[in-house]
């Protein structure tokens, strides 16, 4: 592919010929032409603005001064004088065959976009570290290389990869603090005994000392980690973006790019029971999250525009939801339309402790506490330099400390009592990639995060950087400019960040193509004992505070071939495997949570031929046992509303027969991470 400078030819301006004319043949023309083609990686808002959208905005706001300052928002692609050809070679011609007129290599619409980032060209020539195609300045050109679309930042290799320590000393304290669950006692240690729960129970009995019995009852469960095998899949004709049980373990909701939130009765976290549907009736590419109310009566969730969706989750309510706008400002004049003043998407919401708030991340580098009672944003910090990905509480008892991680590489400390200035309280810097999650423990002291630097960092408030400090740092310094969308992210990309004020790091799971999630595991079914992420070779790793992995869960080797290939999902496909051009079964876990009282795990992820639908599938601990002589028998596939599908377990019978069951080998984990 090459770009060049020149304006482009006379068939290729906008009106000209189509390309069966003989005109050179200009790839963006098919992708505007084709709105309908499905992209399956994270969208950019900026990219697509329907017209009704424009026309309604103009209508209703025509007598409101336009920002001059605002540049964010472009409803259309810009391609100016870039002049776009492919060539393509078949790797299995004769070179010395003359080549044959009339054949042409083909590109889709839907793998254009795949290509192109699906956010136009405009946004992809300056996305966060690609720098435009002019050369460097000599003295410069040493730290870039020429990458998509121009020159960008080089990794940096000085000293080798510097990979963290494992065990991490600082996490080793953690696991002795008490703060993660309970260490084995020294004892225990000395002799070797076992580990496993019929032990525990054992000295839990002959324990005398009040002591020892206590200590023995909190450790019970940290031991219990899910197994692979999946007690439920249930299927989704769309990917799943999200899925999280409520506090009490009594509901589970899952979001998926239908715009629709399926919601479940999880008072039995091993017999569930479909409760409820609701929808986002205007969404844009998908639900990008969700969160529930303290007293589970209220979901709210949200698409890539700057609404919020607000449903009861009362099975007999079947109102239609609130909408929320929280580009509603105090004092405003005008009206406000269905579709807000303002065209923003929102990437997380969470609500507040109290639940009379809910926080939000923005895509126009801005955070946003809206009010439920006045219905209005009551406080917006803009200070963020990229896309907020993740928003969070500090705890659930105050709503004053917040978080924010964003795609500039930080994670932000906001104290609402201390906002005279408008700064941040603090900053944590460590990720030299873009943040994709942060989750609180819950205790105003810990919070965990996610970065498409292949890490996971766990933080203490109390190591957090000056405002001072910050101000001395150039955070744009230490990043590659590395789309964890397309390219894989090898090691030698890595570099410790001289100013990483993270407790630890952990490394080993796959942040790529979406903004994978990661949480602390729960107090009440694990003792706090661990952190967990979803990951993109399609597993859940578990973690030790020292940065040990204490177990991963396989959702790709259970739910493999569990259904059949369905043409009409099948066009929504994009992992191909280009040494064969077919399709292969593919899993990333986007997201998982971890029952509050069970030894149970949700996973929910892209899953299916070449990641085109969705599954959330129920893990649960059976001391490496998989199968069981309960009913329903483990593993069984069910629709959306817990409806089991004979189908898809006669299709997955029938592949078992034909083969031995899927194992997973270096070479697949290769052509798993390839990138087209």
């Amino acid at each position: 592919m090459s770009t060049s400078g020149s304006p482009p030819a006379g068939g290729d301006q906008p009106g000209s010929p189509s390309r069966d004319s003989g005109t050179v043949w200009h790839p963006a023309r098919e992708w505007l032409e084709q709105d309908e083609e499905e992209d399956d990686m994270d969208y950019d808002p900026e990219s697509i603005v329907s017209d009704d959208e424009e026309d309604l905005d103009a209508e209703l706001y025509e007598d409101e001064d336009a920002d001059a300052d605002d540049h964010r928002f472009d409803p259309e692609l810009h391609l100016g004088n870039i002049h776009i050809e492919f060539a393509m070679d078949e790797s299995d011609q004769d070179p010395n065959a003359e080549p044959q007129e009339g054949r042409h290599n083909r590109v889709s619409a839907a793998r254009l976009l795949n290509l192109l980032a699906s956010n136009g060209l405009r946004h992809i020539l300056n996305y966060n570290g690609l720098h435009d195609a002019s050369i460097p300045d000599e003295e410069d050109e040493e730290d870039y290389d020429f990458g998509f679309f121009g020159y960008r930042r080089r990794a940096r290799r000085s000293g080798g990869h510097q990979f963290p320590k494992v065990p991490s000393d600082e996490g080793a304290m953690l696991m002795d603090s008490g703060d993660f669950g309970s260490s084995p006692h020294y004892v225990d240690r000395l002799k070797k005994r076992k580990r496993s729960l019929a032990t525990k129970m054992m000295w839990r009995e002959l324990g005398v000392d009040a002591s020892v019995r206590q200590r023995d009852v909190q450790s019970i469960t940290q031991g219990l980690i899910p197994g692979s095998a999946a007690d439920k899949i249930i299927h989704f004709d769309s990917r799943c973006y999200s899925g999280q049980f409520s506090d009490d373990g009594n509901f589970f909701f899952c979001c998926a790019q239908d715009f629709k939130v399926r919601m479940y009765d999880t008072s039995n976290p091993f017999e569930w029971k479909y409760y409820k549907t609701v929808e986002y009736p205007f969404g844009q590419w998908t639900i990008t999250d969700a969160t529930l109310s303290p007293d589970n009566k209220f979901l709210a969730y949200s698409s890539i525009r700057n609404l919020v969706c607000l449903a009861p989750t009362d099975p007999a309510d079947t109102s239609d939801p609130a909408i929320l706008d929280l580009s509603s400002v105090p004092g405003r004049r005008g009206g406000r339309g269905l579709y807000g003043n303002s065209h923003f998407g929102i990437w997380s919401i969470r609500f507040s402790g109290d639940g009379r708030e809910i926080v939000a991340g923005t895509s126009d580098q801005s955070v946003i506490v809206y009010d439920l009672e006045t219905r209005q944003s009551v406080l917006r910090l803009p200070n963020h330099e990229d896309d907020v990905n993740a928003v969070c509480f500090g705890d659930k008892s105050s709503p004053h400390i917040l978080y924010s991680g964003s795609d500039d590489t930080t994670l932000r400390v906001w104290d609402r009592r201390s906002m005279g200035d408008g700064r941040e309280a603090g900053v944590f810097i460590g990720h030299t990639e873009g943040l994709t999650y942060v989750d609180s423990k819950g205790d105003g002291r810990y919070v965990l995060s996610n970065g498409k630097d292949q890490s996971m960092k766990l933080w203490d408030l109390r190591k957090m950087m000056t405002t001072a400090k910050f101000d001395t740092v150039d955070v744009n310094r230490y990043t590659t400019g590395f789309d964890y969308r397309f390219e894989p992210y090898p090691d030698d990309y890595y570099e410790a960040h001289p100013h990483d004020c993270s407790v630890v790091t952990f490394r080993g799971h796959r942040v790529l193509k979406t903004l994978i999630r990661c949480h602390f595991s729960p107090p009440g079914s694990t003792n706090s004992r661990y952190v967990y992420s979803g990951s993109e070779d399609g597993k859940v790793y578990v973690y030790n505070l020292d940065a040990t992995l204490a177990g991963t869960i396989d959702v790709g080797a259970a739910t493999t071939n569990t259904r059949p290939r369905d043409p009409d999902i099948f066009t929504a496909a994009y992992e191909i495997r280009s040494s064969r051009n077919d399709v292969m079964w593919k899993t990333c876990v986007r997201d998982a949570s971890w029952h509050p009282n069970s030894p149970v795990l949700a996973a929910t992820s892209w899953n299916g031929w070449g990641l085109s639908t969705g599954t959330c599938t129920l893990h649960t601990w059976n001391d490496g046992v998989d199968s069981d002589e309960g009913d329903p028998p483990v593993a069984g596939n069910y629709d959306s509303r817990l409806k089991s599908v004979g189908e898809f377990n006669r299709f997955k019978e029938s592949m078992q027969r034909r083969s031995r069951p899927v194992q997973r080998s270096p070479l697949d984990d290769e052509l798993y991470s390839e990138i087209w």
